[in-house]
């Protein structure tokens, strides 16, 4: 299998389960940045260990979910699968329970946050406002009558959510509390 199919040379790409949009298309745009986010994602990774390690490779697997999701045009929907290439609210409530949990080990800081407070936890904090782009762009599609159901804008709200958690919770795990003065 090669990498290039030459397919794209005129402008297009394919959706999963067929059809072809613009690459400039509203949902080439939303499902790009999702895997945007989720290569931000990967930066912060690269330097954590453990359960937080753990936290974020979750979240990168959800977010092929929300991906695969995104590049499947809605009469297709029938043929995908929960938790696999689908959002459902279960995987919305499993985050809010996370953002719980999170808040519990680490309360929120009653001041804005200057991100950069470690690597992890800037990269996090970039994966978050990508995420957040990547919401604005499926909210785009919803307008535009692409989603029949909201799951993958919910699913991205609370997303970026829980990246702003996460990340106070790895600075406060790897550096002592710093505030604005």
């Amino acid at each position: 299998m090669k990498v290039y199919t030459k397919t794209g040379d005129d402008g297009t790409t394919g959706l999963l389960y067929g059809g072809r949009v613009d690459k400039h298309d509203v949902r080439t745009t939303a499902y790009g940045t999702v895997d945007e986010t989720c290569s931000a994602l990967g930066l912060a990774r690269a330097d954590l260990e453990g359960e937080l390690h753990d936290a974020v490779l979750i979240v990168q697997r959800e977010l092929f979910v929300v991906g695969a999701q995104l590049a499947t045009r809605a009469d297709h929907w029938d043929r995908l699968e929960v938790g696999v290439s689908r959002v459902d609210t279960a995987m919305v409530a499993a985050l809010d329970a996370r953002i719980d949990a999170c808040v519990a080990r680490h309360p929120l800081p009653q001041h804005f946050v200057v991100p950069g407070g470690n690597r992890p936890a800037a990269a996090l904090d970039l994966a978050r406002t990508v995420c957040r782009r990547a919401e604005r762009h499926t909210v785009a599609m919803d307008r535009a009558g692409l989603l029949p159901d909201d799951a993958p804008v919910r699913y991205l709200n609370r997303c970026a959510d829980y990246l702003y958690v996460l990340a106070r919770e790895v600075e406060g795990t790897h550096l002592p509390s710093r505030e604005l003065g």
